[in-house]
């Protein structure tokens, strides 16, 4: 997989691959040796998801800093889906799930956690570094429904279930995981890095495009060793170090066994112990013969649990068990490590279809999750605790899941509330916190037929969770109700310090959905001069904060805390069977454009100003303001410096919410009926989603 890394100089930023330590490195370093050109065309390609969205991410001179240009990405990735159709390749995007009831990966995933922290550290004070936007995950999902490209989210990580769908097809994979050059894939590996989608040729003489690319050939690797065995190399794997096992005592067989010597290389040491090794495996007929060597030289009191360890993940590079093209064919597929769970059937439905995240398969199968880091500021509290009673909402939900998983280990004493622990950032380091789920009324307590409660108590759950009325989001267009919803949720915790003009330029921001497809081709019928103008000016402000700006730390704190608040919002939403219409996060939140809008609604631009270029942007606008304001803390409309008492304030904020809920229920009629090309453009949208829905 993928890790994280950053110099000061941002030009030479890149991920780096983890998997096989050194390898993918090593072997493109000898790249006329173990490559093979390719003209890709006409044919399947199984895509590791993982590395794909963190490859178009890092490598698109995308804007990291604020938060995410989902939109930005979205397109990245549409362009991407482009070049594959226009070659007549056929893409099957596999994504990982979550970890697996061992949890072997947690010291791997808390090493890049810790990793993630500094590098998040970097961006926040000026320097380079590549940290993906919290919910970029979910806007490539979105993308791969609205393209109709196949994709499933696996159980656990997807690696041996996408060699094992390669070779039941004969394609090759796309990936960065070096693992990849261990798999014996029949038709080999094509690395991310040589993928050159973006320059698709022409065959002469014809109309016919293909993409350039490079094959790895496990066969040349093996032929350039002395023809050495080809089931050594997982051996080689777990020798050399990968995400599934780091034994320190493997330091003791490196010490003494003498490597050959390879050639000299710039990557010094790591490249010197690829080499070493393979050529050392390259004397032993098979494995066993190998392993017994390698045992020889670890003291005889390790040696049965050593050798017990380095055959368990050996075992990790052989073919799986699962047959994905089962889903992509039937629409289904039989995962036996999920049986054995007796996880309720639409649970694993849903995480196969990536319509729940793997951060529910984690809480569900380890009652263990990580929250990731964003830009933020580190003096500050990690922006997820603002999301904390969201998350013992869905923990709640979880339990009494299956009862194969009450034998597991957990933190909770019988006594105890039912606990779960979160892996979170402090200051810049990480820590395990203790989280107790709340306990739930007996309509919710069972997980298997969560999905068969009535719109009405779900939707109820819902919203008694994001601690807003039924009635306030009644004008409000239904793709965004969710996003008010959670908007009128972080404003109500004091841990957000959100200004006014944050508010503001947040729900200017949610107005680019409408006014990106009114601006597409094909809307000619739908556009007038002031949407043309206003979406210009949008596009303006969020260029201008791109170059050199400086980040406001407070303010990407405040918006990171938005941001977890819609991802658990977003979560609850999802595991509740949709109450709310999910909303397209592909064109609903640009940081680039949210950070410009605030830093000019606070200096010498109004709201006023930027909508009367577009009187319709602002009758929505207005809507949102109304439902959202209703939630927010009086102090958030008074002039600066001016104060008021906690009884006022109360007082104030009764009022202005009982005002609005009067002004805007009112106008729901006219939302709906008057003709307004945003709230039919919204209508639109939600349709769409249903029809997707049913489909799936």
């Amino acid at each position: 997989m993928e890790g994280l890394v950053f110099w000061e100089d941002c030009a030479v930023l890149q991920t780096v691959i983890m998997g096989i330590r050194g390898l993918m490195s090593f072997v493109e370093d000898h790249s006329n040796e173990f490559f093979t050109d390719l003209k890709l065309r006409d044919t399947k390609i199984v895509i590791d998801g993982y590395a794909l969205f963190h490859r178009l991410c890092f490598n698109s001179d995308l804007e990291l800093r604020y938060g995410g240009d989902y939109d930005s990405f979205a397109d990245v990735v549409h362009k991407f889906f482009e070049s594959l159709f226009a070659c007549n390749i056929c893409p099957y995007v596999v994504l990982d799930g979550g970890c697996d009831i061992s949890d072997k990966k947690l010291k791997t995933l808390k090493d890049r956690a810790r990793e993630k922290i500094q590098v998040a550290h970097s961006l926040s004070v000026g320097r380079g570094g590549c940290v993906c936007p919290l919910l970029i995950r979910e806007v490539f999902i979105q993308v791969l429904i609205k393209l109709q490209v196949c994709f499933v989210q696996c159980f656990s990580e997807a690696d041996r279930d996408i060699m094992t769908l390669a070779n039941h097809w004969n394609c090759p994979v796309l990936s960065s995981d070096s693992d990849f050059c261990i798999f014996d894939l029949k038709t080999g590996f094509c690395p991310l890095t040589s993928f050159q989608w973006r320059n698709v040729n022409t065959i002469k003489g014809t109309q016919d495009c293909y993409i350039p690319a490079k094959c790895f050939s496990i066969d040349a690797l093996c032929r350039h060793f002395s023809n050495m065995n080809k089931e050594l190399l997982p051996l080689f794997a777990v020798l050399c170090g990968n995400d599934h096992i780091n034994l320190p005592i493997m330091d003791t067989f490196l010490t003494k066994v003498r490597l050959p010597l390879g050639a000299t290389s710039s990557k010094g040491r790591r490249h010197h112990r690829v080499w070493g090794l393979l050529n050392w495996l390259s004397h032993f007929a098979n494995p066993t013969e190998a392993l017994d060597n390698v045992l020889k030289y670890l003291p005889k009191k390790d040696r049965e649990n050593v050798k017990e360890i380095l055959c368990c993940s050996m075992e990790e590079y052989q073919q799986s068990q699962v047959k994905l093209q089962d889903f992509f064919q039937y629409g289904s597929y039989t995962c036996p490590a999920a049986l054995n769970l007796d996880l309720p059937e639409w649970v694993l439905v849903a995480l196969a279809k990536g319509q729940l995240s793997p951060f529910i398969s984690d809480a569900l199968v380890l009652r263990r999750t990580i929250l990731h880091t964003q830009v933020e500021n580190m003096q500050q509290p990690n922006a997820h605790r603002i999301s904390l009673p969201i998350r013992q909402i869905i923990y709640g939900l979880l339990l009494n899941a299956s009862s194969h998983l009450e034998n597991v280990s957990w933190n909770a004493l019988p006594s105890q509330p039912p606990a779960f622990s979160e892996v979170e950032r402090i200051n810049k380091n990480i820590k395990t916190s203790i989280v107790n789920a709340v306990e739930l009324p007996k309509d919710y307590s069972d997980l298997s037929i969560l999905p068969e409660l009535s719109l009405a108590k779900r939707q109820i759950l819902l919203l008694e969770t994001l601690k807003v009325k039924q009635t306030i989001l009644e004008p409000i267009p239904s793709s965004l109700k969710l996003l008010v919803s959670v908007t009128c949720y972080w404003l109500q915790h004091t841990e957000a310090k959100a200004k006014l003009h944050h508010l503001q330029a947040l729900l200017l921001g949610m107005l680019m959905g409408p006014l990106h497809v009114i601006n597409s081709p094909g809307k000619e019928d739908l556009r007038e001069d002031g949407d043309r103008m206003l979406y210009e000016e949008f596009q303006r402000v969020k260029e201008q904060t791109r170059p050199g700006t400086r980040l406001d730390l407070d303010t990407a704190h405040i918006f990171c805390q938005w941001q977890c608040c819609l991802q658990m919002g977003m979560y609850l939403n999802q595991l509740l069977s949709a109450p709310l219409p999910e909303p397209d996060l592909t064109r609903l939140y640009s940081g680039s454009l949210v950070h410009g809008l605030c830093r000019q609604l606070r200096t010498s631009t109004s709201v006023e100003s930027l909508l009367s270029l577009c009187p319709e942007a602002k009758h929505l606008y207005e809507h949102l303001f109304n439902a959202t304001r209703s939630y927010a803390p009086a102090e958030l409309f008074l002039p600066k410096g001016k104060s008021n008492s906690k009884k006022k304030r109360q007082k104030k904020q009764g009022t202005s919410r009982s005002k609005n809920r009067v002004g805007t229920t009112s106008d729901t009629k006219c939302w709906y009926e008057g003709g307004n090309r945003f709230g039919l453009l919204m209508v639109e949208n939600l349709e769409e989603h249903i029809e997707l829905s049913e489909l799936e």
